[in-house]
């Protein structure tokens, strides 16, 4: 006897793994936060198929759009494990803000891309706090996302997480490093640990070679393993905007995925290298301990971590008090670590 098909049971989107109304509630939460990032700027509201901004003419003459997307990287694998969100929420901010910051942009608007197999309300609410957190903190509007879940795309627990930022500057203040010159002084802001990047290397000394958990207690670092490994990366923009302000640097950069070696020399002309004198700045313990893991070469490190030193500026001689003192004042601890000298677009080391 066949089966009537008319009497098959109906097989929804919830049925496949997608719970339509569970979004639905979470999307409400989020909406919320992300309220609390408005600027006067935003015109729309969550939920739309697109955001709008309106940069003010009044303020700006010649205005130029800076953007730039990224992620958390392999972060997340420990975020996971120990079951901490919120704080790379704000790693991702942070990367991004510190990205356009160092071509003088103030940051106006941040949207966020989570995805995973299966929606965790709580969870998805934990980093999307993080990130309105850090874009109040940076004065940039959270004014759009996506939330994507996807059954049997990603392992149950985790999720990738991504996000975009368009900033603002005159044309005439963009900071490229056309303007650096031979003899100007190289300084270097303190980070506060990896930051988002190096983790791949680092999960691999610490926990495979090291045989670590996260809840594993080292002497070196004064700490446990995941602490020094979750310290959110580190914004340096209200710093940076008195520098911009101020009109004291010539070039930023950002050191993020390669190190100092390969970020630095994005910023320099040609016909221009940069010294870098090793022992000026103090190494944090957790980069210490990685190196001695796993007997890592002197080049390696530099090409992976930031090594203490999470953003480089390029300073003329003639400004370097007028740039210290405003560093002082801004509560940013800084250190002398280099020069620019005559050479092809590289990193040289003392």
């Amino acid at each position: 006897m066949v089966e009537d098909s008319s009497k098959t049971a109906s097989v929804t989107y919830a049925d496949a793994g997608v719970d339509i109304d569970r979004a639905a509630r979470t999307k409400k939460r989020i909406r919320y936060l992300a309220h609390k990032t408005f600027t006067r700027g935003v015109l729309s509201e969550i939920g739309g198929f697109g955001g709008l901004f309106a940069i003010d003419k009044q303020k700006f003459i010649d205005p130029v759009l800076v953007s730039s997307v990224d992620g958390v990287g392999t972060k997340l694998k420990v975020a996971f494990e120990m079951k901490v969100h919120q704080t790379v929420g704000g790693d991702l901010v942070n990367h991004c803000v510190n990205d356009i910051a160092v071509q003088g942009a103030t940051p106006l608007f941040f949207m966020d891309y989570l995805a995973t197999g299966s929606l965790e309300p709580d969870v998805a609410e934990k980093v999307i706090e993080g990130i309105a957190d850090a874009c109040k903190h940076n004065r940039c509007a959270l004014i759009g996302g996506e939330t994507a879940e996807m059954p049997g795309f990603y392992p149950n627990g985790e999720y990738d997480l991504a996000g975009f930022i368009v900033g603002i500057v005159e044309r005439e203040r963009i900071i490229t490093g056309k303007d650096i010159q031979i003899g100007d002084v190289i300084l270097g802001l303190a980070s506060n640990g990896l930051h988002t990047n190096g983790f791949a290397l680092a999960r691999k000394l610490l926990f495979e070679i090291g045989r670590y958990t996260p809840d594993s207690y080292v002497n070196e670092l004064k700490g446990k393993v995941g602490n020094e490994l979750m310290r959110t990366h580190k914004s340096y923009w209200p710093a940076v905007k008195r520098l911009v302000d101020s009109d004291c640097v010539t070039g930023m950069a950002h050191i993020t995925g390669g190190g100092i070696t390969d970020n630095l020399p994005r910023i320099l002309p040609r016909g221009m290298s940069a010294l870098i004198e090793i022992g000026s700045w103090p190494v944090l313990p957790i980069f210490e301990h990685l190196q001695q893991l796993g007997a890592v070469s002197q080049e390696e490190m530099f090409r992976t971590f930031n090594m203490g030193l999470g953003m480089l500026l390029v300073v003329p001689s003639a400004k370097f008090k007028k740039v210290q003192t405003v560093l002082d004042r801004a509560g940013e601890k800084s250190f002398t670590v280099g020069r620019i000298v005559k050479g092809e677009r590289k990193v040289l080391y003392s």
